[in-house]
């Protein structure tokens, strides 16, 4: 069942985290307390990951993240709202925007402007944040410094676009039947991809394309790009997960499914399992299961999907693979330095 929250969730946790954001260093833990409740739980992209209380959300994530980029702020590209098994949330996609001044997570400072990509999900309890869910694609930030450690993606690296209506972020109430056949729409299109077709000519006339718009725009994450229409995502995504995941379980342990207006969107902690039956990423089968932490955010258009916004960590993907992306990252900076000396 999908409930809206009331608008002024909406625009308390985009002011909040604007003020966060903005926070001077003397002000980050009063911003802090103000945002988060006592017992919060905040969940990240490796090698973040889970974190508990105020004391170690500003110690692991805020205070270096603000170290990092100190003129941050927050460009909010979607933004929307609703309820979950009685629980009140509010997902946002955009990106922490900053000058790259200061080393973080070991990838180094370009002393350039940086475009940090996120999407996030935060449950709200009594006014403040009880849980944040934020994968921050930490692989785009270490292409923007130079370094990639990957094969060449199949679709296109960029920066994401807000959706093409231009209405992402919107404070306001929205047509509480629109958000329920939105949410219905997305939910009927994630079922149809429930087989094991791995065929491109399959992939192509399956269930799933009757509910993508003709001009379709999937937004993946860095390691994979944005894909436009239906062949463009079964060629630069599906079909390639498909052959190294050939046996997936969808949406089994998601915490969030919500609709607002002409979107919706859905997340898991992980969202998908599977096998790990052939290469993805450069990464060689290992037979593994492997959790997938991912969030989707959908814009519905004409009765169809129109875009897809694909928030996955792909860094813990690699990790469970055997792949350790932020050692490499070490390593290489390691060779630089050295380069450089000699």
């Amino acid at each position: 069942m999908n409930d809206a929250v009331a608008p002024e969730d909406k625009q308390r946790v985009k002011t909040l985290l604007d003020a966060l954001a903005n926070a001077a260093p003397d002000a980050l833990r009063r911003r802090l307390e103000a945002v988060y409740h006592p017992d919060a739980h905040w969940r990240g992209s490796h090698p973040l990951n889970e974190l508990h209380g105020v004391d170690a959300i500003e110690e692991k994530v805020w205070r270096p993240l603000l170290t990092a980029l100190p003129d941050l702020e927050r460009r909010d590209d979607l933004l929307i709202g609703g309820r979950y098994q009685g629980r009140n949330y509010v997902g946002m996609v955009g990106h922490y925007a900053g000058v790259f001044e200061r080393d973080w997570l070991d990838i180094p400072a370009t002393r350039q402007p940086a475009y940090l990509r996120y999407g996030e999900f935060h449950q709200l309890e009594d006014g403040k944040i009880i849980q944040s869910t934020a994968l921050l694609d930490l692989l785009d930030l270490m292409r923007q410094a130079g370094f990639w450690p990957l094969p060449p993606s199949l679709g296109l690296e960029a920066m994401w676009p807000g959706p093409i209506s231009g209405d992402g972020v919107s404070l306001n109430g929205r047509d509480e039947e629109a958000s329920a056949a939105s949410l219905e729409l997305c939910l009927a299109m994630q079922k149809s991809l429930d087989n094991q077709l791995v065929e491109r000519a399959d992939l192509l006339n399956m269930a799933q394309k009757k509910h993508w718009h003709p001009k379709m725009m999937w937004h993946g994450p860095s390691g994979i790009g944005a894909c436009r229409g239906l062949k463009g995502f079964v060629d630069g995504h599906q079909r390639p997960f498909r052959l190294a995941f050939p046996v997936r379980h969808y949406g089994n342990s998601h915490y969030v499914r919500i609709g607002d207006g002409p979107f919706a969107a859905t997340a898991g902690w992980p969202s998908v399992t599977a096998r790990h039956e052939g290469e993805w990423l450069g990464a060689a089968p290992t037979g593994r299961e492997i959790k997938m932490r991912v969030m989707d955010f959908y814009l519905c258009d004409e009765g169809r999907v129109r875009e897809n916004w694909v928030p996955i960590d792909v860094i813990d993907m690699q990790r469970q693979m055997g792949v350790d992306l932020m050692a490499k990252l070490r390593r290489w900076r390691a060779e630089t330095a050295e380069r450089r000396r000699a």
